[in-house]
C-alpha cells in the first residue's frame, strides 16, 4: 500500500499514542533528546491543522508539526520522526518538504528555524534554504526553551547559558527577506567592478581633455584652413 503524507486534520487525532511512542523510541535510538510530548498535545496540534502524518493505510509511517513563536514571528518544524520500518525511503524529506510548505503557507513571513542532532536532517533542511546560526538568531520565547527541559541534554544547555547544546540551531528566512540581504551585498560584491567603471570615467575623461588641448595647439599654430582640415582628420 502505497504512503501517502496529509496535512493533520480531525481524522487522524487518534494517532497520537502512536505518534508519541514512535518519538519515545526514536529519542532511545538517537542517544540524544527529543523533547517529548503528550498525546492531549499531539492531538491539538493535529486539530488545528498544524501537523503533516505520513500513513500507509492506518499505520502511522511519519511525523512532523507546526509551533509558533514570538507572536508567530518565528516557527518551528518539530517532532520528525519516521517509522523504523520506513526508513531509508526518502519519506523523512518528504514529510520535512510537506511541514514546510504548510508553514510557508499559514505564516508566510515568519522566519522558520529548527534545532537537531540528526545529520540527515541538517542535510535535509539545508536543501530547504536553511542556515546553521547560533542559538542567539533564534527565537527568545521562553516558552520554546522550557520545551527543551525534558532532554536529557538540558543541562548542557542551561550550563552555558542558552549559548550552545549538542543540537545544531538552523534558520529559513522569506524569499523576500533573502533578496533584500542579497541586493544588500551588491556593493560589496561589485565593489571593484564599480571602482574600475570609475577609473575608465577619469581615463575618459582624460584622454578627451587631452585631445581638446591638443586641438587648441592646433588651432594656435596652423592657419583657420589647415585647422579645420586636421578636425575633420581626427574626427
Amino acid at each position: 500500500m502505497e504512503t501517502i503524507i496529509h496535512n493533520g486534520s480531525e481524522a487522524h487525532v487518534h494517532h497520537a499514542e502512536r505518534i508519541c511512542q514512535l518519538m519515545e523510541e526514536a529519542a532511545k535510538i538517537r542517544g540524544t533528546g527529543i523533547a517529548k510530548r503528550s498525546p492531549l498535545y499531539i492531538q491539538q496540534k493535529i486539530k488545528e491543522g498544524k501537523a503533516v502524518i505520513a500513513l500507509n493505510g492506518e499505520d502511522v509511517a511519519g511525523f512532523c508539526y507546526i509551533e509558533t513563536w514570538g507572536h508567530g514571528h518565528y516557527v518551528a518544524n518539530s517532532g520528525l520522526i519516521v517509522n523504523p520500518e520506513y526508513r531509508n525511503t526518502g519519506l523523512a524529506r518528504k514529510i520535512k518538504a510537506k511541514v514546510f510548505e504548510l508553514s510557508r503557507a499559514k505564516y508566510p513571513e515568519a522566519k522558520i528555524f529548527g534545532i537537531t542532532t540528526s545529520l540527515a536532517v541538517m542535510k535535509i533542511n539545508s536543501d530547504l534554504g536553511y542556515k546553521p546560526v547560533t542559538f542567539s538568531e533564534l527565537t527568545t520565547d521562553e516558552a520554546f526553551w522550557k520545551g527543551c527541559q525534558s532532554c536529557k541534554n538540558f543541562d548542557i544547555l542551561t550550563r552555558t547559558n542558552r549559548s550552545h547544546c549538542l543540537c545544531t540551531g538552523m534558520l529559513y528566512e522569506s524569499e523576500e527577506k533573502n533578496k533584500v540581504e542579497e541586493t544588500e551585498k551588491i556593493p560589496e560584491v561589485r565593489a571593484k567592478e564599480v571602482l574600475k567603471a570609475k577609473r575608465w570615467q577619469r581615463f575618459g575623461r582624460f584622454l578627451k581633455l587631452r585631445r581638446l588641448k591638443a586641438l587648441r595647439r592646433l588651432r594656435d599654430s596652423f592657419d583657420e584652413k589647415e585647422y579645420k582640415k586636421t578636425i575633420l582628420s581626427t574626427q
